[in-house]
């Protein structure tokens, strides 16, 4: 379906919801009614986590609480006929919780030991889901609209409850939230973070990831550390705001992004993606959307894990270890995560569509990584926590390509490798005064990359000095939220704050290649926000269940390059508790990176045919400069979405969330040749270059360079230069983005044992243009080579009875239009079909007992990218920003709890 057909059907959607109202509301059940009813339960003796599952598929009542605080608890067995209150009163017996009703579907289970909670945790997600769940630990809870009643009503009631999106505890966003917990990454068969990620289709396999390759032009992806970025939209993975507990970490690379395969995946909670414009609450980098990782906060006890897997075509045997240990006190926490992984490279050789057109080129790196977390939180007193959360990582990449064409590796070869290691930690005070929760946080981080470019000519492996990337990050910040008016819709809330922050990028080369630069980037924030409930569902009023206003500005300043004022306006009305209708509109901003800003200018001094220049003499050059430029602004844009919820409480369990949204970004910093092979052939570039330059004028370039690269295969001549090609960073572009998205889950109970089948949809449409100067044509961005389909989804099916479950998840990669050509060539999309079966022994077989075993198959039918013209010998034969060549991938885990 065309975009304009479907925000037409989205328009209409939205205008017809107070029609549609009155028949998804149905008649409600009070809960006075709901609570005198028995219920005949049959839950089993095991955990109290379990038992208050089963009790939620049998009572259809949704409950939420903090999982820490049934951690390790058991309970006997229940079979009785008993109202669900009681029988829940029963459960908890001992346990440190009191039951408090929201509404006649949802109770809150509160602790009523002292609370060391943080303002940084997601407990639990308010929107549909690529896979939702409600808590941490296996889903307690049956439906989209616990969720969303968690966030709205549980929030307004006083629930500790915070999401990504906003600065306020409790406070409902007028945004789309996809939440993918580590429960339902493990049902799906994935073990690893970057995997995860790659697998949300609204994140782009673009950006820094591991095995793209070097045909993609460096403004859509590299691989410089084998590091893995969360990518949205494809605006890039420095236009993705990625958190640790909603602190900063310091960027990666060459590229502002931030390698989320850093984090061990047992210390994962749960990953929360806000896909639109968030500056306003976070500051820069946050055009796309922010995505927060959230570590486990309370674990008792010892688990350890392992995992072994490999693709059936050949490569990438893989092997992960890891252990998680806890303990948790009466006044506080700690818990503490290591895992060691290594994979085997892929090959050209080992897969059928590459072995002839790329070969002895690695598809895929080796890598062998040793990651560790670690989480304390400590209770000083009634009111004040101390926290501090600390990650180290260290990662090695390998990689091997021809050097000529005859691409025989035991004769000559080269090798791409690094040495990637890093580490964060940010330690933060809070304070609880009165209706007030106050906070100082810091963080403190650094990033190195090491990297080498090594040959090997006959017998001898050659290696030029060393070469790094550093980045370092240090920050402060003091803030808080609270009450500041009681309104009759409820209570009107406010955050303020300010902080200081400061990136310093070093960049070395010792192979000579590069001039070596260390710059440093600080920037000021103050920031405010305001949440006012208008109407409350209290009130009782006919086509306003709710309405909910939100209002953010933040002010930013960079010291010689501008100051930046970013508002952003939420509004969620509901007329029913059936239907959420939501906008959201702000300004976003993303910061020049240091290396676009100080990047030492260089020169390439090369054939016009690699450039696509035809009809020139022979022996013709041309000089391509590249290089930064200190005088660069910051990046702009404008973001707009509209969501329609829908949540019928006649049909439990059900969510529907659909989106339209619209990003119109402005003075993005491009090198104005996106892609080179093309150049001197295509129009749309004319202005960029300068034929037949005066002998003057390459001099001059010459001169100002750093660098001078002979890529011509002879000795350099000035007066066989016939072109200047300018490509130096500016800020020309400009960038229009808008799509759908469609997020759609139902859980459904299939009997009192607490058996359930969870089915789940995430689609995403989108279309984006560019026009890299004002006098150039605007051209299409999604669907063509190397940058985002249109169409990205993944569907799933998950069964789950006692100690079994089953899932299947379908995904679609939409196909791309290789416009390198005339005509265009179709490159056909990819749709894989991924299975996994999960089993828990329990706790009763001795010393096989508590073994969580997973048996999962990506891609069971071995899908295969579609190949792509190459121009290069070191070239990927297929687009390897969107489509992988794993292929078909075995692997069994197992974990432990001692």
């Amino acid at each position: 379906m065309a975009l304009k057909g479907v925000i037409s059907v989205l328009r209409n959607a939205v205008a017809c919801a107070a029609l549609a109202t009155a028949l998804l509301s149905g008649a409600s059940v009070s809960a006075k009614t709901a609570q005198a009813e028995t219920v005949s339960f049959n839950i089993p003796a095991g955990s109290l986590q379990s038992a208050l599952t089963a009790f939620a598929d049998q009572s259809g009542l949704q409950l939420i609480y903090a999982p820490e605080a049934v951690v390790g608890r058991r309970v006997a067995a229940l079979r009785a006929s008993l109202s669900p209150r009681a029988a829940l009163q029963r459960l908890i017996a001992d346990s440190g919780l009191r039951i408090r009703q929201v509404d006649a579907k949802v109770i809150v289970l509160e602790s009523t030991l002292p609370s060391t909670g943080s303002n940084l945790g997601i407990i639990p997600a308010p929107s549909a889901s690529a896979e939702p769940s409600v808590t941490n630990e296996p889903v307690p809870v049956g439906s989209h609209r616990a969720r969303r009643a968690t966030v709205s009503d549980a929030a307004q009631d006083g629930a500790e409850i915070v999401v990504t999106g906003s600065r306020i505890r409790g406070a409902p966003i007028a945004s789309t939230i996809i939440s993918v917990d580590r429960e339902a990454m493990r049902n799906a068969g994935q073990s690893n973070v970057g995997d995860v990620v790659r697998s949300i289709p609204q994140s782009f396999g673009g950006g820094q990831n591991p095995g793209v390759g070097f045909n993609v032009p460096s403004a859509s992806g590299v691989d410089v550390g084998g590091g893995s970025s969360i990518n949205l939209r494809g605006l890039g993975s420095d236009a993705t705001l990625t958190l640790l507990n909603g602190r900063r970490m310091p960027y990666s690379s060459s590229r502002q992004s931030v390698d989320v395969s850093a984090i061990p995946f047992a210390a994962i909670e749960r990953i929360e993606i806000v896909p639109d414009g968030a500056s306003a609450i976070y500051g820069s980098d946050a055009v796309a959307g922010v995505a927060n990782i959230i570590l486990r906060r309370r674990y008792d006890g010892l688990e350890t894990s392992a995992s072994l897997g490999a693709s059936t075509d050949g490569g990438n045997f893989t092997q992960q270890y890891g252990a998680l240990a806890g303990r948790t006190w009466a006044s506080g926490s700690a818990i503490a995560a290591y895992e060691f992984s290594r994979n085997t490279a892929i090959e050209s050789k080992d897969r059928s569509y590459a072995a002839t057109q790329s070969p002895g080129v690695t598809l895929f790196p080796k890598l062998k990584r040793h990651a560790a977390s670690l989480s304390i939180q400590q209770g000083i007193s009634d009111n004040l926590t101390i926290e501090v959360d600390g990650l180290y990582n260290k990662r090695w990449r390998s990689s091997l390509y021809p050097l000529d064409a005859r691409a025989d590796l035991s004769v000559s070869a080269g090798r791409s490798s690094s040495v990637a290691e890093s580490y964060v930690i940010a330690p933060t005070m809070i304070l609880e005064v009165r209706n007030w929760q106050i906070f100082v946080a810091a963080s403190f981080g650094r990033d190195k990359v090491q990297y080498a470019t090594t040959s090997y000519r006959n017998g001898v492996w050659t290696q030029p000095g060393g070469n790094y990337y550093q980045n370092t990050s240090k920050a402060v910040e003091l803030g808080g939220d609270g009450t500041v008016l009681s309104l009759p819709g409820g209570d009107a809330k406010l955050a303020v704050g300010l902080g200081y922050r400061e990136n310093e990028f070093v960049s070395f080369r010792g192979d000579g290649n590069w001039q070596n630069t260390s710059p440093t980037q600080d920037s000021y924030f103050a920031y405010a926000e305001l949440n006012v409930p208008i109407i409350s569902p209290s009130q009782a009023l006919t086509l306003a269940h709710r309405i909910n206003a939100s209002l953010a500005v933040r002010y930013e300043k960079y010291p010689g390059i501008d100051e930046v004022l970013t508002p952003k306006i939420g509004l969620i009305y509901a007329p029913s508790r059936s239907i959420d209708i939501k906008g959201s509109w702000g300004k976003s901003f993303r910061a020049p990176t240091l290396l676009q800003q100080y990047q030492p200018s260089s020169i390439y001094y090369a054939s016009p045919s690699s450039y696509g220049g035809t009809g020139f003499a022979a022996g013709a050059t041309v000089l391509e400069v590249l290089g930064g430029n200190p005088r660069l602004k910051p990046e702009r844009a404008d973001t707009l979405s509209f969501t329609l919820d829908i949540h019928p409480p006649r049909l439990p369990g059900f969510g529907a969330e659909i989106t339209y949204f619209s990003t119109s970004y402005h003075d993005r910093i491009v090198q104005p040749i996106g892609i080179l092979s093309i150049a001197m052939s295509d129009p749309m570039y004319r202005d960029q270059i300068i034929l037949n330059p005066s002998e003057a004028m390459f001099a001059a370039e010459i001169a100002n360079a750093g660098t001078f690269i002979n890529g011509a295969g002879r000795p350099y001549d000035p007066a066989s230069v016939v072109a200047i090609i300018n490509n130096g960073n500016v800020n020309s572009a400009n960038q229009k983005i808008q799509g759908v998205d469609v997020l759609l889950t139902y859980l459904h109970s299939l009997g009192a044992g607490g058996e359930n089948v969870k089915a789940t949809l995430n689609l995403a449409y989108l279309e984006s243009e560019q026009r890299l100067a004002a006098i150039q044509p605007v051209r299409d961005l999604a669907g063509t080579l190397f940058n985002p389909p249109h169409l990205r989804a993944r569907g799933g099916l998950t069964w789950t009875q006692g100690p079994f479950v089953l899932s299947s998840h379908v995904s679609h990669i939409g196909s791309v239009r290789d416009i390198r050509s005339t005509p265009n060539v179709r490159i056909k999309g990819m749709t894989t079909v991924d299975f996994a079966a999960r089993y828990n022994t329990g706790d009763k077989i001795g010393p096989l007992s508590n073994l969580d075993i997973t048996l999962s198959a990506q891609n069971l039918f071995n899908a295969k990218p579609d190949n792509i013209r190459i121009t290069g010998f070191t070239h990927t034969p297929y687009d390897s920003t969107n489509y992988s060549p794993i292929g078909r991938y075995i692997s069994i885990g197992v974990t432990k709890t001692w």
